[in-house]
């Protein structure tokens, strides 16, 4: 039986199957996005939270290319904090507590109210091809769905299995099945899979916990948005709260190690870094007497809590056990258990720069199948393999985007250039150009693109044209307007700075560490409006100032590196060939082939000796 022909077919109703279904169709393509539950579309399967340190540049930039997970992420928050103010601007994050319940309901209204785009609950289960290229879609129910295009975004759920102690069932997340067939056709077209491990904490009953002796986490008081849209909605903010482990808690893990399924070899897949459970933090970390813990609420309506740091794949009767050892959580009543996930994954080295395979054209890869974590990295991969997937429909050149323009562009040259062997997290640490890279200027670094290549309405770009043109009237009148030392020099004083002793513009005066614009509030009326008015504003137009220099030496390192970039490297280039270059070069070279030199100079295991010879060869 065959249905209607789409040009795109999503599989995968998370973050990264909504940002490529959403794309696609606004891009124009006829767009079906197939799920196996469609109550589940834009679900938080783990924490009930978006943005955080280099995440929320990523959820900046996708909606500065004109993705929705910020509108999402704004409509729906429960608290917005930002995170590293005592920190450079390059790392200031912000981070909002989610209403998960009311995030998945606006999710599903944007997908369901956007045109060229429609809905199937059903499970994917074979890929069809023919010559080499994506041809059709058959579901679990011997139903045929013909496509131009495919972009896989299937999370965990690839032959996933969940571990909670001696336990282990087929699923993609607690309560839902596991998806089937699809690694299959992919191993048959030549691609080479691995097995990675995830895991969640348990969520508990608030009722049932002490939060008298906790520390209280409130959101900021006037928050910040992550969409750059005007007219964000302003909610009444709920707080979080910390309690942490104890002596007695790591006594109890330590003691149950053997019933881990992580220790005792059930559990195969490597987990993540940078999030581990608690049972590997107390093993890895055995000299710390504690390990923090935050009690997040779930939804505005709801009294369940999510237990950040406390992720753990122990029996349940550990995890009450542990669980009743924690200050204020010695009476707590756990609603759903910790489990871990184990699923299939793709080393994204066998993908293009534009996330289609190099194994069969027209099928593009989005999120954990490309072994990365966090719904943020899903939702950045699933907007670009949105765009590029109507881009080949359309026979146009793949939209990519250098590391040094975008964390998105950071994080894809990174999968498509090295080995990634655990889940993959954005961190700050990742990109070389973070000072160009900030939260607050997602918008000028990429609107123009997204407006260019075709995602970018008509309204937003008014509205970032506008912006731009404040920005531009604040520079010009911080030069123009200049302040005589006997106005000023008190109100420095008190600011700890040094006085006048002729007359300053107010440009010149933000240069100074100490000064911002709640001194010049305190001297220029303007300035006080802008401040107490439009802070976004006046953030940016302050940074700008300060790390001027900073940011013209890393402008001029990114000028360098385009050189690189423009040096491009042919698709059946012989490195085995190059006899010049040493055998781990060509060995790397040869299996992750980079497509410019900029990109070979980055794999781990080529030299700069043999990068500069791989230079001579390609120049000729």
């Amino acid at each position: 039986m065959l249905e209607q022909r789409s040009d795109v077919i999503v599989i995968g109703g998370g973050h990264a199957g909504i940002e490529a279904a959403m794309a696609a169709a606004k891009l124009g393509c006829r767009t079906l996005l197939m799920c196996m539950n469609l109550d589940t579309i834009g679900q938080m399967s783990c924490n009930p939270a978006i943005g955080g340190p280099a995440k929320s540049q990523l959820v900046k930039e996708i909606d500065a290319l004109g993705g929705v997970m910020g509108l999402c992420a704004d409509a729906t928050y429960l608290q917005l904090k930002t995170l590293n103010l005592s920190k450079g601007p390059a790392v200031h994050a912000l981070r909002a507590q989610s209403d998960k319940t009311a995030y998945r309901d606006f999710a599903r209204t944007l997908v369901e109210t956007e045109p060229n785009l429609k809905l199937r609950q059903t499970m994917a289960v074979k890929l069809h091809t023919a010559d080499g290229q994506i041809v059709s879609v058959e579901d679990n129910l011997g139903i045929e769905y013909p496509c131009g295009a495919v972009i896989l975004a299937n999370g965990t759920f690839l032959n996933g299995r969940l571990f909670i102690g001696e336990k282990t069932v087929a699923g993609g997340r607690a309560g839902e099945a596991a998806a089937t067939g699809i690694t299959a056709d992919l191993v048959a077209a030549g691609m080479t899979t691995g097995r990675l491990k995830t895991g969640t904490p348990p969520r508990l009953d608030g009722r049932s916990i002490d939060f008298s002796g906790l520390d209280i986490h409130p959101g900021d008081p006037v928050p910040s948005f992550f969409s750059f849209l005007p007219d964000r909605p302003v909610l009444e903010q709920v707080p979080c709260h910390m309690t942490r482990t104890t002596a007695k808690t790591h006594e109890i893990i330590r003691n149950n190690l053997h019933r881990s399924p992580m220790f005792s070899g059930l559990i195969e897949g490597e987990g993540p870094r940078y999030c581990p459970s608690i049972e590997d933090k107390v093993v890895r970390f055995a000299d710390r007497p504690s390990h923090h813990l935050f009690i997040e609420p779930e939804g505005r309506n709801s009294y369940e809590m999510y237990l950040q740091g406390f992720s753990s794949s122990l029996p349940i009767d550990v995890q009450m056990a542990m669980l009743a050892t924690l200050p204020g959580l010695e009476k707590v009543e756990m609603i759903r258990p910790a489990c871990a996930v184990e699923y299939d994954y793709f080393p994204a080295y066998q993908l293009h720069p534009s996330l289609m395979t190099k194994a069969l054209a027209g099928v593009f890869c989005a999120g954990q199948i490309n072994g990365t974590s966090g719904y943020e990295e899903a939702a950045a991969q699933g907007l670009m393999a949105g765009i590029n997937a109507a881009r080949f429909l359309a026979r146009q050149a793949p939209f990519v985007l250098p590391r040094e323009s975008s964390y998105i562009g950071t994080m894809i040259d990174d999968l498509v250039t090295k080995e990634i062997l655990e889940p993959y997290r954005m961190l700050t640490s990742r990109s070389e150009y973070r000072l160009l890279l900030r939260q607050d200027n997602a918008d000028a670094r990429l609107t123009p693109l997204g407006h260019q290549i075709g995602l970018v309405d008509e309204f937003r770009w008014q509205v970032f044209q506008a912006k731009q043109a404040a920005v531009q009237t604040e520079f010009a009148r911080l030069k123009t307007t200049k302040l005589d030392p006997n106005e000023a020099n008190a109100v420095l004083a008190q600011a700890d700075s040094s006085p006048l002793s002729e007359k300053t513009s107010l440009f010149e005066l933000l240069r100074r560490p100490e000064i911002g614009y709640d001194t010049l509030a305190r001297l220029d009326a303007t300035s006080a409006a802008l401040n107490l008015d439009n802070r976004p504003l006046t953030l940016f137009c302050e940074t700008e100032i300060k790390y001027e220099g900073y940011i013209k030496r890393q402008q001029q390192a990114v000028g360098k590196l385009a050189d690189a970039h423009k040096i491009a490297i042919p698709a059946g280039f012989d490195y085995k060939g190059l006899k010049q270059l040493s055998n781990e070069s060509r060995e790397k070279l040869d299996k992750l082939r980079p497509t410019t030199l900029a990109q070979a100079m980055r794999i781990n295991g080529v030299t700069p000796a043999d990068a500069s010879i791989l230079q001579v060869v390609l120049s000729r």
